[in-house]
């Protein structure tokens, strides 16, 4: 059965080139991706995004930082789509995250990590809602 999931490429991995290299591997392990969009994150989407985080001492880092450059945006399905792309991007901390997978072989830092994906199918279902909201008068974009 398929499963769709949310990733969205930071701005250090726009900034650094690697749009290409991590399109071709999540490609590569059998996802589709279904939209793909490079653009800019407004932030009133970082702010819904990361609204768990509110309040906390990191949060406004988060907001500055997904805002301060393009990124690319992806609606990507398969098989357990959640869980192959976890697995793909690594660790969330690129120091901890294995050789061979994105944040091991692109990531620096904690705070600009390459790569976002939903952690769960609900979740995957709320960011595609900010990310790609339907527009009126598209057959269910």
């Amino acid at each position: 059965m398929s499963q769709r999931t949310y990733l969205m490429l930071k701005p250090d991995a726009v900034a650094g080139g690697h749009i290409g290299e991590i399109v071709a591997r999540i490609e590569r392990v059998g996802l589709t991706i279904e939209r793909l969009e490079l653009g800019r994150v407004t932030p009133e989407q970082a702010a819904e995004n990361y609204v768990e985080h509110e309040g906390k001492p990191f949060y406004q880092g988060l907001i500055d930082y997904i805002t301060s450059g393009p990124v690319v945006k992806m609606v990507v399905s398969g098989p357990c789509a959640v869980a192959v792309a976890r697995k793909l991007m690594g660790a969330t901390d690129p120091k901890e995250a294995a050789p061979g997978t994105i944040r091991g072989d692109f990531g620096l830092v904690m705070d600009a990590n390459v790569m976002h994906g939903s952690d769960s199918p609900a979740s995957a279902e709320r960011e595609i809602g900010i990310f790609f909201p339907a527009r009126a008068g598209t057959m269910g974009d």
